[in-house]
């Protein structure tokens, strides 16, 4: 099994997560302080207007911001009483009602950002508020226990769903496949932790005036630890000394910060939180400068030899397979599937992806290549969906756009 490594430092404005399983670099999160992401935020916003051509509304998010809430996006108002009937919460699968029958000018709304704002485009919202923890997802509008599809079979996903509702505090939530390795004492834990969150955030929102932020998205490091799920850090390692009359050598806000979400929602990862105390900065020491360096180049060499070239379009992301000297093309592209999985996740590429594998024989190949690239991108927490191989030989995928990608993170 992988040794697992959290590594957590502060650069100039960056702050960055990195994950590294036996030594290698496997995902990488990054905050930008001159460019910060709104992903997961909830705040308290105002109908700036209803644009009926797009059945949705424009909320007014604060400092000359406005993001796109859609028709059907729309929940019952939190400002709400939590007794009202639930009467624009369409049914799954349902046409969504009229915007102008939903919302009206000038009404304060409290929306989530479900992806930052990208070239003219807003962010986009829901009233579908989620707060995600590792092994549990708290959906507070819903009525529901929802059990992860890759949580094997029907039965298995009950037998855990009827597990939970007996642990869980309030309504709505989503297992996460990792719920089922985990002690009752860690889920009830993170339940009622996630839970007393989102009752500040309610309490919040009906204590005060819109526009107002009420609650940040998760930062870099917390990132790193909820989409790792079950699969916790070996060792959590922070590089961020405290600052001249700090509270103790080694211990700077980034470290008390990850500390004290430690300490309510995942406790058992406090003992493997650590301060890095070495002269030399944690990320040269690993050499990680280097490898995330390397993910704004357009090539990357194959381990078993071959490469990948990645470009980005205005409307999509061309990753052609390169097979060099290696004589078998199923190898290679075997090799690069698991390659193209990792590559995507780490320079968070979102939206169209198109993949140009080297020309295989027959059919049966091209059918293992495309079961390997399936495979290697299931444990991606962005939603990832592989559409198969067209009559040219190109495969086409798509990655839900979530967070500001890697290279626009890292330019100057």
């Amino acid at each position: 099994m992988s040794r697992l490594e959290l590594l957590v430092d502060r650069d100039g404005p960056l702050t960055r997560a990195a994950v590294l399983a036996d030594g290698r670099l496997t995902d990488l999160q990054i905050d930008h302080a001159d460019r910060p992401s709104l992903l997961g935020a909830v705040i308290l916003g105002r109908v700036e207007r209803i644009a009926t051509g797009l059945n949705g509304a424009f909320i007014d998010l604060g400092g000359g911001l406005s993001g796109l809430l859609p028709a059907a996006d729309v929940r019952r108002p939190v400002l709400d009483d939590d007794s009202s009937p639930s009467r624009s919460h369409p049914r799954p699968g349902s046409k969504p009602s009229a915007i102008g029958a939903l919302l009206r000018t000038g009404q304060p709304v409290v929306v989530q950002v479900k992806a930052d704002a990208a070239g003219a485009k807003g962010p986009s919202l829901t009233m579908d508020i989620t707060l995600p923890g590792r092994f549990l997802v708290h959906a507070p509008l819903g009525r529901d226990i929802a059990v992860s599809k890759r949580l094997g079979s029907g039965p298995e996903r009950a037998a855990l769903a009827r597990r939970i509702e007996g642990l869980v505090t309030g309504a709505g939530w989503i297992v996460r496949a990792g719920a089922a390795q985990v002690s009752d004492d860690l889920l009830t834990a993170e339940s009622e932790a996630l839970h007393l969150q989102w009752r500040a955030i309610r309490d919040d929102a009906r204590a005060g005036s819109a526009p107002r932020l009420l609650h940040p998205g998760p930062d870099a490091p917390t990132r790193a630890l909820i989409e790792q799920g079950a699969a916790a850090p070996d060792t959590i390692i922070v590089d961020d000394p405290a600052p001249s009359g700090g509270i103790a050598v080694g211990e700077g806000p980034l470290l008390l910060g990850l500390r004290g979400w430690c300490d309510r929602h995942a406790p058992d990862l406090l003992p493997r939180l650590t301060a890095h105390r070495a002269s030399q900065r944690l990320f040269d020491l690993r050499d990680l400068d280097s490898a995330i360096a390397e993910l704004l180049d357009i090539r990357v060499p194959l381990p078993l030899g071959g490469s990948l070239v990645i470009e980005r379009t205005e409307a999509l992301t061309v990753v052609d397979v390169n097979a060099g000297e290696r004589g078998n093309p199923v190898d290679v592209n075997i090799d690069a599937a698991a390659e193209i999985a990792r590559q995507l996740r780490l320079r968070n590429v979102g939206g169209i992806v198109v993949v140009d594998f080297v020309n295989m024989r027959g059919r049966g190949d091209a059918e293992r290549v495309l079961a390997a690239l399936s495979h290697a991108v299931e444990s991606d927490p962005v939603q990832t969906q592989v559409y198969g191989m067209s009559k040219l030989g190109l495969v086409e995928l798509t990655r839900a756009r979530r967070g500001t990608p890697l290279a626009a993170l890292l330019r100057p």
